[in-house]
């Protein structure tokens, strides 16, 4: 059985998706879309190089047209964030299936929509929170599950990366609230969803910011307190002015029988691998860490849904909205100064545009 793909969005975060439809024996390439005619020859002519062969492929100034071509099964949504929404609803009414970019939506009501639409048009929805597919992070997930660390006490995310001033200044939709959402959102959401994948749904969360560069809306330090329901506590720690250069990523685990921490530029160093009473295999463990393969792994989970009803996708509507709820809890919570408490009724991240106090 072999998908065919339309891509809507030639930027950078396409060439993720390109590289994983080349390695996909079962996906293919159908078509593309996007405001600039040269992203769209330039995402082809990659797709072509990595392929090693050359396949025709459609080009769509205008995506409501791709949604119309009856040759396409599903969409991928790699556009900026304030366009997730409005495109992915389209397409589920258009009868495709849909891969949609982080985050899903820049507002409650918006991911709850997209995950009522979808299973009123009976279409698959997939959110690319693509380290969950990782084999070190499936790892950490079932010995968790298992009970091999014990009771879960804490766990702690760290985000410390650097974006400067030109970063911002190079794409005008970054850094602003309506379009793009706030840095946890945008940088620090996949960590925040291995977060709560790892210790379960949460109850409430606390969160604090600090904004204080003028080139932009969104916030430059985030901190979160979070309470899960199975009693663990987590916490999460973001900025992006760390000096002069990103200093990397973290992820630690503590119960009463083991810790598991991972850190590096992309999660890809174990600095702590500990179970009570059992001895690890290193060897294993250092495999499961060089397979970055997650990107395929996804797209083989979504593949597989759309070709056997009994198979789920592993990171749905529903889980998708779970780390972005999180962060909207901890944005919520920077501007009432109290505790939030999950699930919210309402928010939306355009909320924090020109809140008295939002810089501190």
């Amino acid at each position: 059985m072999s998908i065919r793909f339309g891509l809507i969005g030639c930027g950078y975060i396409s060439r993720s998706h390109l590289d994983a439809l080349v390695r996909c024996k079962r996906a293919e390439l159908a078509a593309v879309s996007d405001i600039q005619t040269i992203r769209m020859e330039e995402a082809v002519h990659y797709y072509h190089s990595q392929l090693g062969a050359e396949r025709q492929v459609k080009h769509y100034g205008n995506y409501e047209e791709m949604l119309g071509d009856s040759e396409i099964d599903t969409i991928i949504i790699a556009t900026i964030s304030s366009l997730h929404y409005d495109i992915c609803k389209k397409a589920l009414l258009a009868d495709k299936h849909v891969i949609l970019e982080k985050p899903m939506a820049l507002s409650v009501g918006e991911a709850d929509h997209l995950i009522q639409l979808s299973k009123q048009q009976n279409k698959k929805l997939m959110i690319c929170h693509q380290l969950r597919f990782r084999p070190l992070m499936q790892k950490m997930k079932d010995i968790i599950a298992e009970g091999k660390i014990g009771k879960p006490y804490l766990g702690v995310a760290s985000i410390r990366i650097n974006r400067t001033p030109d970063y911002y200044k190079t794409a005008a939709w970054r850094g602003s609230w309506e379009t793009d959402g706030g840095m946890l959102v945008n940088q620090g959401i996949h960590l925040v969803d291995l977060l709560q994948w790892f210790l379960g749904d949460a109850k409430t969360v606390y969160g604090e910011l600090s904004c204080q560069r003028e080139e932009k809306e969104t916030e430059d330090v985030a901190l979160g307190i979070i309470h899960f329901h199975n009693q663990a506590k987590g916490i999460i720690e973001a900025n992006i002015v760390t000096k002069p250069n990103n200093l990397g990523y973290s992820l630690a685990i503590f119960g009463d029988k083991g810790t598991i921490s991972v850190e590096g530029s992309s999660l890809n160093k174990i600095s702590r691998w500990f179970i009570e009473s059992e001895e690890t295999d290193f060897n294993e463990v250092n495999t499961l860490l060089k397979d970055n393969n997650e990107e395929v792994y996804m797209y083989d989970n979504f593949i597989d849904a759309l070709s056997d009803h009994n198979k789920n996708i592993l990171v749905d509507g529903i889980e998708g909205k779970k780390a972005l709820e999180i962060i909207f809890g901890i944005y919520q919570s920077s501007l009432s100064q109290s505790p939030v408490k999950l699930p919210i009724k309402s928010f939306a991240t355009v909320e924090m545009k020109n809140k008295e106090g939002r810089r501190k």
